[in-house]
């Protein structure tokens, strides 16, 4: 339920202004609902590989798949919160949300007093729609917050949970797109959702699968087919993956 506050005309307009040029308070929760039952411009594949990852060069896009944990999946539990993001991590000043926004940005953005950011070009490549406001992206948990914990994340530390919402580690596992993709993707899996630019469906299908490897998340059988029917479509596509510490 949506609960109003009614507030003092100067103190609307006050937190109206700051959400529009502080990207860390203008998306503070990706806004992204939890779905009802029922990457980045660049084209360059999340790197590294250590610690169990693949060869250099990655791994087939279906040789990957395979790699995934099996296992049936368990909601029970979950709650939002139980990711603590967005957090300052290296003590910049500049929250997860923007530190993503400053490396995607195709044109770099100014950045301001806490880490505000003016200007900018952002592509997002789920939809290939060119962006030139921050505050109209939201960044996407590559495997969303509530699949993680479906997948293995309910088992857990906090601490872990937070490393996980926060990964900067990986090249793509968190993105700036679209809020209307973001929020349309909600916490849906392959097997029920994907980029509507049909162009970026290997890449995410790449881009899925490392993240999943990276975190040792499990697939169910319904997230597999849909990975391995892309992964017939996809038979140039290849994964790069570095376990996560």
């Amino acid at each position: 339920m949506n609960r109003r506050c009614v507030l003092p005309i100067a103190t609307a307009l006050l937190i109206a202004s700051l959400a529009g040029c502080n990207p860390q308070l203008a998306d503070e929760g990706d806004g992204k609902p939890s779905a009802a039952a029922g990457s980045s411009p660049s084209a360059a594949a999340p790197s590294g590989a250590a610690g169990g990852g693949p060869s250099e060069g990655g791994l087939p896009l279906a040789d990957a798949i395979a790699k995934i944990p099996e296992a049936v999946e368990k909601r029970d539990g979950y709650e939002r919160d139980s990711f603590k993001h967005w957090v300052d991590e290296d003590g910049d000043g500049c929250q997860t949300r923007a530190e993503v926004l400053i490396k995607e940005a195709t044109t770099k953005p100014e950045q301001g007093e806490r880490c505000a950011l003016t200007g900018g070009v952002w592509m997002s490549y789920y939809d290939k729609v060119e962006v030139t406001e921050a505050r109209k992206l939201d960044i996407d948990h590559m495997v969303p917050l509530a699949e993680a914990w479906d997948s293995g994340a309910y088992n857990w530390t906090a601490e872990r949970r937070e490393a996980y919402a926060n990964d900067l580690g990986a090249e793509r596992a968190l993105v700036a797109v679209t809020a209307k993709t973001n929020r349309s993707k909600s916490d849906r899996d392959p097997a029920s959702w994907l980029p509507p630019a049909e162009a970026a469906h290997c890449l995410y299908a790449s881009d899925w699968t490392a993240t999943k490897l990276r975190w040792q998340l499990n697939a169910d059988d319904k997230e597999r087919a849909a990975l391995v029917k892309l992964a017939a479509a996809c038979p140039d596509t290849t994964v790069q993956y570095e376990a996560a510490p």
